[in-house]
């Protein structure tokens, strides 16, 4: 979820940290940071963070009884 309180700290999605490519973070008060680099100045952005990838249903496996009350 984007918006659980346990985050990991980390550069890429720090609200200091502006991406410059190559795994590089350009941060306002470190300067140059590796995307997965983290300071205790670290501010969670949730807008920069992408959610892990949703599971697809498998509509094959399902039968016309699956949907019956």
């Amino acid at each position: 979820m984007l918006f659980r309180n346990d985050i990991e700290p980390c550069c890429s999605y720090c609200i200091h940290g502006t991406d410059m490519g190559r795994g590089e973070i350009a941060c306002r008060n470190c300067g140059i940071m590796a995307a997965s680099g983290k300071c205790s100045l670290f501010r969670y952005e949730p807008t920069k963070r992408e959610p892990e990838f949703a599971h697809s249903l498998n509509v094959i496996k399902l039968s016309e009884e699956d949907f019956a009350l």
